[in-house]
């Protein structure tokens, strides 16, 4: 039977009219408690943050939560207690606790009066092995603005011939060193960045416990990364099944597009609890990993325009002879290229502290690891 036009459009009116719109009920003002917290098998200090956030956490900042009662416990009865150094960040001492692999920990809270008293309690969580890794990097060619450019694509590899790490995630930070064009006193420094990405694989589908090749970081914009002297530190850790579908929802939830009806952060699951009130939702996770590290320094030459093009519009105005410049200069003016055996003298001027202190972007405190290359 062949339906009419007048007929199909009343049958679409009607089964509009059906559909009721959904808003879903949304507790825009409940706070929730929000842990982050890494414990791991080197010796250093472990960091445990706590704070209160809104259940739209995206658009408002957590309140920490101070004078909190916090500590560690395992399976063998071994109680660290942890202080706290700055309003909700809680540290175990360096001398005292160190993880050991095959243990499982136990994070405990009791928040301040202030908040409740409430207590809360993570699930025990084994630490597992992990196996060392091995970074190295290649470049690779692209064209940006027209320009071809020379990346560098950083790969890294590991294998547990036990097969008793499974799940891995990794994070790195990446280090270089960089040169203003100008003979300032402030001319060397060093900027350092951590990875804000969310870093995992699984391999209990395959057959051994084996990642080739991983390409975790790509360099597609060197500006003068490249251009001195580059380092990358990469730490690898073994998680649980729990922690990486933990993670893994995270990375789902980034890659969406952010709206209202998005993957929200209350939505995964933690495994921290309150003991007081069992339904009600805390963010975050305490992890438990064993921790390798891999640092390695990018030697080679990278044909690339010269970075000192950023700073093409530095100069601002030229002084000639011994004009005393007035109280702005170090305040809002600065030398940046002087002839004092001309005649008359010459000092050119910028406006742009960038242009004449390198401390602007970075330190100029050389790292302790920088000549370890050598």
């Amino acid at each position: 039977m062949k339906l009419s036009k007048p007929i199909i459009l009343l049958l679409l009116l009607l089964i509009h009219s059906c559909i009721t719109p959904f808003v879903p009920e949304i507790e825009r003002d409940k706070e929730l408690m929000v842990v982050e917290g890494l414990i791991t098998d080197q010796p250093r200090t472990n960091t445990i943050k706590l704070s209160k956030s809104l259940a739209l956490w995206k658009s408002s900042s957590p309140t920490p939560l101070k004078g909190c009662t916090v500590w560690i416990s395992d399976n063998l009865d071994n109680v660290d207690s942890l202080k706290e150094i700055s309003r909700g960040t809680y540290v175990t001492d360096s001398l005292q606790f160190k993880g050991e692999i095959g243990r499982q920990y136990t994070l405990h809270i009791i928040t301040a009066a202030a908040y409740g008293n409430l207590s809360y309690e993570s699930d025990p969580i084994e630490m597992k092995p992990v196996p060392p890794l091995d970074v190295c990097y290649e470049k690779e060619l692209f064209i940006q603005n027209h320009q071809t450019i020379e990346g560098c694509q950083f790969y890294l590899d590991t294998y547990d011939p036990t097969n008793s790490c499974k799940f891995y995630r990794w994070e790195y930070s990446e280090t270089w060193e960089f040169h203003l064009p100008y003979d300032v006193p402030n001319r060397v420094c060093w900027i350092s960045n951590n990875s804000d990405e969310i870093l995992i694989k699984n391999t209990s589908v395959l057959n051994e416990s084996r990642i080739n090749r991983f390409p975790f970081y790509f360099i597609s914009n060197p500006i003068d990364r490249l251009e001195v002297k580059y380092s990358i530190l990469v730490n690898q850790y073994s998680l649980n099944e729990g922690e990486y579908l933990y993670w893994e929802r995270l990375q789902n939830m980034k890659e969406q597009s952010g709206g209202l009806y998005d993957i929200m952060p209350a939505t995964i699951p933690s495994n921290i609890h309150c003991l007081d009130n069992p339904l009600e939702k805390v963010l975050g996770y305490f992890s438990v990993s064993a921790m390798s590290s891999k640092r390695v320094f990018v030697k080679d030459f990278f044909s690339n325009p010269p970075a000192n093009g950023m700073y093409n519009n530095c100069p601002f105005d030229t002084i000639y002879g011994d004009t005393i410049i007035g109280g702005n200069l170090g305040s809002f003016l600065w030398v940046i290229i002087e002839y004092p055996d001309t005649v008359p003298r010459i000092r050119i001027l910028t406006n742009k502290r960038d242009c004449a202190d390198c401390r602007v972007r970075g330190t100029d405190i050389e790292p302790d690891f920088w000549n370890d290359d050598q």
